[in-house]
């Protein structure tokens, strides 16, 4: 029988491709963050979810449909919850970083 040259794993540890689904999954998921004092919700968009066109408030420019991204809105609006995500903005990622 020929030899296996796969690293063998210690008993309870994860591949690597297990652990790197796992964050993807954690990361998909909406959370919230907090900015200058306001809360916000904050939710990614994948790139095969991202069917439209939107401008990031952050740079003025496109999100093509095909682009990962953010979905942002209060989480903390006094307007109440449908207000909120009537005013809800899509970023690029690494403009909703630097903002």
């Amino acid at each position: 029988m020929p030899r296996s040259n796969r690293p063998r794993r210690r008993h309870g540890e994860q591949r690597e491709e297990e652990q790197d689904g796992f964050d993807r999954l954690l990361a998909g998921w909406k959370r919230v963050e907090v900015r200058r004092g306001v809360e916000w919700n904050v939710q990614p968009v994948s790139a095969l979810q991202a069917q439209k066109s939107y401008v990031c408030p952050g740079c003025g420019r496109e999100i093509g449909p095909g682009v990962a991204h953010l979905v942002t809105w209060r989480a903390d609006g006094v307007l109440g919850d449908s207000a909120d995500l009537a005013a809800r903005r899509h970023w690029h990622t690494a403009c909703w970083k630097t903002a």
